[in-house]
């Protein structure tokens, strides 16, 4: 675990399968016809000088030092921006070219500080590096004459500083930010001598600007320009270890860097299959909340709620929930006890919880986030294709002609794919935005959808079934691939149903509120334009028709053939960063891992014969039957592991009335979190620093999380599930998270060819794995379905019983943004609070007028559920008779409002539409001010006299 910085090749690699063969420094090579001479060089350890030049951009021949001589070309020129040819013979040194880049880089040092014994980058400098490679060792023309030494430094982002005097201006921070994030946030002011980086603001900071803090500016500079703060106060650092990014579904590869015992930065990493060297703020610099002051490290028990926590030791907790469980089940019954596992922890420790309920508590009440929010798509998609996942890799939208996003904003809850996303819409991909609001994706910098259709809310599968209308009805179906790999006699029902006349956009305009020219414009285009992917989130699956919607989506690609191969497909856009992975484990109710049914006998058997135990097969309770269990006095204890179910599950009222009448709940987690005001125990949680596990992304794809440091609880969350089980009696000898793998690969078909060694030989695993496909499969469906014949289902649009009305005209619907993640609970506790400190609920400027809201108001929002207030945002992003609001943080209870309904084939809760009404407030509601009283209550430790 030593220090190694990453190798840079200097331009990006060729795809070419074409090879060139040419000599460099009298030695051959053969590389990619489209290979710069700089990267041949490079691919044969030969070092070229340079400063503009970096692998992940395109090449610029700005700065004149990676200049080469070739056998009859005239000239010296730039290695960066030259191809390679058959039979090329290039010098990398000589006299001359010596002569002509120590010349270049006494320019650069002429106007550059000379404080590198001082400077935080100091061995850590390309600036630096390359001047001692091209033997610099005086400047002839001094350091006299006119200079940038001068100018200030902007600190004005809590993560990086910009330096400018140290600035040499050779565009990589400008060309990041353009090519790679796609937010053109910063340019070059100026020319010649004045030529400098900009924010591009009035007051020219970073803060102020459209910088959205991503890091690939800092990543790009060679120079101590841009710097993150946490070098300039740890040091550099002298090791690292490679581990996957614990925020969204992306998966992030990151390198976290170390000086001893102290994480100095995250450096994504080149290699990392999903995000291909980029990053996001979250992953980039929100992680220290690791060492919060607000982070438990110690168990705590106490006998009520109303009592203040008593640290204990890990023995005692442990004996204590015991027994605890036990009295419970002695006295209620089997059943009157469950658990909750996560998708934020490893799939070996959601594995062990689930296991944990099944083999120890003896029954299959196990839920997870992952249900609240994604489940539909496991329904609907097992339904269509027959298997519980999204169809494609990342990499397979840069083939993509035609991109549908519906109820997904990518740039807030998947900003590195969406990164990606835009740099194919830039060079030509055509896009539809299906969504309420106008997401950025709509318009931003070079990006400009082809359709937005801004649909009313709880309408999905009405607009679906229109743009399938058009399809078929046009003969715009790809009746061949239909014929060959669906079943015809569905597919005809399905046809039928959809080419009716009420299913048509203009019938349907009235409640769908689309211009129905506009969508026909729409569905021609998905059918027409080439190779179409479907990208979907949150506004997809949490709807009461949230499994229909899904399956309205496959039945869309699969009529236009759009499956099977790169570029197309259906894609669930996963929001946490192991939701798919929770869902692969088994932590559902109903479902073992691999998605097998409990009451299936065969499926049980192998799981009883590997555990040594009788398994129920009645599935158990989801979350809210636990809930109104509890109400009822039938459900009495509770184990969440990494959930807070009060912030996040709807209705917070009834979710605090469930928990408020167990008898033990017990809180597994890094922070007393809003769970946890109604908890009895609390078992101090480790973060994915401190832990060794794999993390399972949207794309399938199995990635290592690797320890960076040492628990600070002192122990990772697997070993606390396996000593909890271990005090109920259950014989549990796990020495490392790689031998729970294996057991999932032994129990579960689709990751029967993962195991930790594989992983670290491949870097990742896109399952299913097994000996048919031994390195995973990146691409689903390519020569069948799953289940055999694709399956087209028809769709009934059935509307929400949740009515808008004259005591609750409007309709709330919900999303994240892109600072936050989740319930705040770790970004809450990161410098990123600067950018989104509370929830602000946006309103169109019509309605707004109509109540007499400006911007910045209190309002009051209020529904049948409940109500809660929030400051008032007016903006034409949403619709008339349309609000939404982001659920970040504890404080506005926006999950007050949410109702109960759910979708109908997985209890997935509505959060998109609820009815709502909005009045002018003076403030917090007394809602919100008890539920404060409350929590302060409920989060008092008892400090021991000895420790005062």
């Amino acid at each position: 675990m030593g220090y190694e910085p990453q190798k840079d090749f200097g331009t990006p690699a060729s795809r070419s399968e074409k090879t060139i063969t040419l000599t460099i420094d009298g030695e051959k090579i053969n590389v990619p016809e489209g290979t710069s001479v700089m990267r041949a060089a490079a691919e044969m350890d030969t070092h070229i000088p340079k400063l503009c030049a970096t692998d992940n951009i395109k090449s610029f021949g700005s700065c004149r030092l990676c200049l080469v001589e070739i056998d009859d070309v005239r000239g010296t020129p730039a290695s960066c921006t030259t191809p390679v040819a058959n039979g090329m013979a290039v010098h990398t040194q000589t006299p001359k070219l010596q002569k002509l880049r120590k010349g270049v880089m006494e320019l650069y040092i002429s106007d550059h500080p000379l404080d590198c014994l001082t400077c935080s980058a100091n061995n850590d400098c390309e600036l630096q590096d390359e001047a001692a490679a091209v033997g610099l060792r005086d400047v002839r023309y001094g350091y006299e004459g006119e200079n940038h030494l001068g100018l200030e430094t902007d600190s004005s982002n809590p993560y990086f500083d910009f330096d400018p005097s140290k600035c040499i201006a050779c565009s990589r921070c400008v060309r990041a930010c353009d090519e790679v994030q796609g937010t053109y946030a910063l340019t070059i002011e100026g020319r010649g001598f004045g030529s400098m980086v900009s924010a591009g603001t009035p007051i020219d900071d970073f803060m102020s600007s459209e910088c959205v803090s991503c890091g690939a500016c800092v990543q790009a500079c060679p120079t101590a320009t841009l710097q993150e703060k946490s070098v300039k106060e740890i040091g550099l650092p002298d090791k690292s270890v490679i581990t996957t990014c614990a925020y969204c579904g992306v998966g992030c590869t990151f390198r976290a860097e170390m000086r001893g015992e102290q994480l100095v930065r995250m450096v994504p990493w080149k290699d990392g299959k999903a995000n291909r060297g980029h990053s996001c703020v979250k992953g980039r610099f929100a992680w220290g909340y690791a060492n919060h002051k607000e982070r438990i490290l110690n168990p705590m028990i106490r006998e009520s709620i109303d009592q203040p926590w008593r640290e204990v030791s890990w023995e005692e907790a442990f004996s204590h929930a015991a027994s605890e469980i036990q009295r419970i089940q002695e006295k209620y019954g089997t059943r009157s006890v469950g658990g909750i596992t996560s998708s934020r922890c490893t799939n070996e420790e959601t594995f062990l919880v689930q296991k944990l309920i099944r083999a120890g508590f003896h029954n299959n009440n196990v839920d997870t986030c992952a249900r609240v929010c994604h489940s539909p798509t496991g329904y609907g998609l097992k339904t269509t294709f027959g298997t519980s996942a999204g169809t494609q890799d990342f990499d397979s939208v840069e083939q993509s002609d035609v991109m549908l996003v519906i109820g997904a904003n990518p740039t807030d809850a998947h900003p590195v794919f969406a990164s990606r996303m835009k740099k194919r819409l830039r060079e030509g991909a055509k896009l539809i935005v299906i969504d309420p609001r106008r997401i950025d994706l709509v318009r931003m910098p070079h990006v400009e959808a082809a359709h937005h259709l801004p649909l009313q809310p709880g309408t999905n599968v009405a607009v679906l079934t229109s743009l399938a209308h058009v399809i078929v009805t046009e003969g715009l179906v790809d009746e061949a691939f239909i014929r060959e790999r669906c079943d015809w006699d569905e597919y005809q029902d399905w046809a039928r149903f959809v080419s009716d006349e009420s299913h048509s956009p203009e019938h349907l305009e009235a409640i769908t509120k689309v211009p129905a020219e506009e969508l026909r414009r729409a569905a021609r285009l998905y059918a027409t334009g080439g190779k179409s992917a479907i990208y979907y989130g949150l506004g997809v699956t949490e709807h009461s028709q949230g499994s229909s919607t899904v399956m309205a989506i496959a039945n869309l690609a699969m009529a236009t053939g759009n499956i099977g191969r790169p570029g197309v497909g259906v894609n669930p856009l996963r929001g946490q960063n192991n939701v798919q992975g929770a869902c692969d484990m088994g932590s559902f109710p109903h479902e073992l891992s691999g998605y097998r049914h409990v009451s299936d006998r065969a499926t049980r058997k192998l799981f009883e014969d590997d555990w040594g135990v009788t398994l129920d097969p009645e599935p158990g309770l989801r979350i809210p039957n636990m809930l109104d269990a509890a109400v009822d006095g039938e459900f009495k204890a509770l184990y969440v592991q990494g959930e807070d179910i009060l912030q996040s599950d709807p209705n917070t009222k009834h979710v605090a009335a469930g928990l408020e009448a167990m008898e033990c709940v017990i809180v597994h987690d890094l922070f007393l979190n809003e769970t946890a005001n109604y908890a009895h125990i609390f078992l101090p949680g480790s973060t994915f620093l401190e832990k060794d596990g794999t993390f399972t992304n949207a794309e399938r794809r199995i990635q290592l999380v690797r320890k960076v440091m040492e628990p600070m609880n002192g122990l990772q969350d697997w070993e606390v599930t396996q000593e909890l089980a271990r005090a109920m009696g259950l014989d549990w000898n796990y020495a490392h998270p790689s031998q729970i793998m294996d057991e999932v690969a032994r129990l579960t078909p689709t990751f029967a060819g993962v195991s930790f060694d594989r992983l670290g030989e491949l870097g990742s695993i896109q399952w299913p794995a097994n000996d048919a496909t031994p390195d995973g499969t990146p691409v689903m469906h390519e020569t069948g379905f799953v289940r055999g014949k694709g399956k087209f289902v028809v769709t009934d649009y059935v509307p929400t019983d949740e009515k808008t009305g004259p005591r609750f005209p409007l309709l709330l619907t919900t999303g994240r943004i892109l600072s936050q993640y989740n319930v705040g609970a770790q970004t809450r506790r990161t410098e990123n609070s600067r950018w989104h400190e509370e929830d602000i609920l946006e309103m169109h400027p019509s309605d707004a007028e109509n109540r007499g809201l400006k911007t910045g108001d209190w309002t009051n929002l209020a529904s049948r559920s409940g109500e809660t207030t929030l400051r008032l945002l007016v903006t034409d992003r949403v619709a008339p008779g349309v609000v939404y609001t982001t659920f970040h943080h504890p404080a506005t209870q926006a999950n007050v409002v949410t109702t109960e309904f759910s979708d109908w084939a997985t209890n997935c809760p509505e959060y998109k539409v609820t009815a709502v009404q909005i009045s002018p407030s003076n403030g917090p509601s007394d809602w919100q001010e008890d539920y404060e009283a409350h929590s302060e209550r409920a989060r008092r430790i008892e400090i021991p006299e000895s420790a005062e």
